[in-house]
């Protein structure tokens, strides 16, 4: 493992110790205590002065109110706009979890952000989540102009269960024909239900486990997860046809779970003819740069999250 990535986990993996083992499955358990986690890593962040955060809302097709923030930088280079979904698994997560990374995004590439808060599983299942992501981006589309936005220039966002959500939402737009998609920035995405294999290669370093990932799955598809029914806008890795899907950047860890469907995802976007820039970041695990964000890969992964913005 790189050597400032572990030097930050192993504290981590030392506290998991006092923790009796979860229970498969249990995401309760999990939200508890992986949402500790993500607010003690959200912690970690920096806070940019600058941007400017407004508080916003879409309306799902149930009548729901979905809640949106947005970042704005004190310097507008673009009139690009970047609809962000949060990670967590399906089942974790919020706007404020990723308040601090949304800022630096919009701060250091000069482009806005929009970032939603898509109601969770297992409360929510499919296709809740990714609905409401896609109402976001219909909302952002049919608001561009109030928010200086080309509407042309909008992309999608989101990292490992943001991430697959930002891929579906892609795949909806396509298919129902609106709004325009302008690319798809996929960061450690969670893509395919099917990786719910052990990987005795990763025991012990994993930051996002097997059974951590079945448990996120089956609160988002219930029993169906990993069977032969499951949607392709639930899990983009199933989906059959990826021609005629908007530009994608897609960034992975080498000791990440999701490393080969990444692989295979990007490897068969470009075989359809969709441009597509594929990224690995050698010996680190899952959501890496949450660890230790000033280590010398997570800045590097930050810069090239930051040049996919300004692509726009």
């Amino acid at each position: 493992m790189d050597v400032e990535i572990a030097a930050a986990l192993a504290p981590v993996y030392e506290a998991m110790k006092a923790i009796p083992p979860l229970a498969p499955g249990d995401w309760r358990g999990r939200r508890e205590v992986f949402g500790a986690a993500i607010a003690a890593q959200a912690a970690l962040l920096p806070v940019p002065d600058g941007v400017v955060v407004t508080s916003c809302a879409a309306t799902a097709e149930d009548g729901a109110t979905i809640p949106m923030r947005l970042y704005r930088p004190a310097e507008v280079r673009s009139p690009a706009l970047a609809v962000y979904f949060h990670g967590g698994g399906m089942f974790l997560g919020s706007l404020d979890t990723h308040d601090a990374r949304c800022r630096t995004y919009a701060e250091l590439s000069g482009i806005p952000l929009l970032s939603v808060g898509y109601r969770l599983a297992p409360e929510h299942p499919h296709p809740v989540p990714v609905e409401d992501c896609f109402a976001a981006v219909r909302w952002a589309a049919g608001n561009a102009a109030g928010l200086g936005a080309d509407p042309n220039r909008i992309a999608v966002m989101g990292d490992s269960a943001g991430g697959g959500l930002a891929a579906g939402v892609a795949l909806l737009a396509r298919d129902r024909g609106a709004p325009a998609v302008a690319a798809q920035i996929l960061i450690h995405p969670m893509l395919d239900d099917r990786t719910i294999v052990a990987r005795p290669d990763l025991e012990g370093i994993a930051t996002w486990t097997v059974e951590d990932n079945r448990t996120g799955w089956r609160c988002l598809l219930g029993e169906a997860a990993g069977g032969p029914d499951t949607p392709g806008y639930a899990a983009p890795a199933r989906a059959t046809d990826l021609r005629g899907l908007p530009p994608a950047y897609v960034e992975t860890g080498q000791l990440d779970i999701f490393r080969d469907e990444n692989i295979t995802y990007a490897d068969r976007l470009g075989r359809a003819g969709v441009p597509v820039e594929l990224i690995q970041y050698p010996a680190v695990p899952h959501a890496f740069d949450t660890f230790d964000p000033e280590a010398a890969v997570s800045r590097r992964a930050t810069a090239g999250r930051v040049l996919a913005l300004q692509a726009l």
